[in-house]
């Protein structure tokens, strides 16, 4: 028991020290998904595919299994959610090769199926939100949660553009440089809801695994009541 008190605690220590080096001291913003928001993950399929799908692909989702999950139909996904094919049964990949994404960007550009995963929510709804206005980098920005990171601000004509300020103690954080399209408010709605959608496609079954496991469990304490009685049955004469 104290072997296994000690791994988890352990385990638990290395999954914040993870969690820290990847957003370094930068606070991340919390961001609660909703997969049950069809609206939400609707718009926000609208969003990566029109301004992410470019660059990166989603190779672990298909068109035909995403309309059935956020109740599109096929023509619904061939007219406005599909540029890079004409297959719905295909999944999300790009035209561009990786040699010239490192080329261009100085290094391959990630394939988004499992990103949600891998980085978390909060870091993706927060690195979304910080780009600024970075003249030393080649782009010409920077972003606070991955510093000298080689992706462009994609959606700086919707946000405008920010500028990275430090206060009395140093600490950073960003302005209004440049008025974008949206407003504030719009923009982080805009984020939360592509954002929601990375979440669904980095375990599009997460919900229906949930109803699930409710029944299982629900299976388990059923058997517990009948397993434990026939155990003591069986046993009562054994000493």
């Amino acid at each position: 028991m104290k072997i296994l008190i000690t791994s988890l605690f352990f385990s638990l220590l290395s999954l914040s020290a993870a969690g820290h080096a990847a957003s370094g001291s930068v606070h991340l913003d919390h961001f609660e998904a909703d997969l049950t928001n069809t609206a939400s993950l609707q718009r926000g399929a609208r969003t990566f595919t029109n301004y992410c799908l470019s660059c990166h692909s989603a190779s672990y989702m298909r068109y035909n299994r995403m309309a059935q999950d956020l109740g599109l139909t096929d023509k619904q996904v061939l007219e406005n959610l599909m540029f890079a094919s004409d297959k719905i049964g295909d999944t999300m990949t790009i035209a561009m090769r990786a040699e010239d994404a490192e080329k261009w960007f100085g290094t391959a550009v990630p394939d988004l199926s499992v990103v949600s995963r891998s980085r978390g929510t909060d870091w993706l709804y927060t690195y979304l939100r910080t780009f600024y206005k970075d003249p030393a980098t080649a782009i010409g920005t920077n972003n606070l949660v991955f510093d000298k990171v080689g992706m462009p601000h994609v959606l700086w004509e919707q946000q405008g553009y920010l500028a990275l300020e430090h206060d009395d103690d140093h600490d950073p954080h960003l302005s209004s440089a440049t008025e974008g399209d949206l407003s504030k408010s719009e923009y982080d709605g805009m984020v939360y809801d592509l954002v929601n959608f990375l979440g669904y496609i980095g375990e599009p079954s997460k919900l229906q695994r949930l109803a699930l496991g409710k029944w299982v469990l629900l299976y388990l304490i059923i058997l517990l009541l009948v397993a434990y009685p026939m155990k003591k049955a069986f046993w009562k004469d054994i000493k």
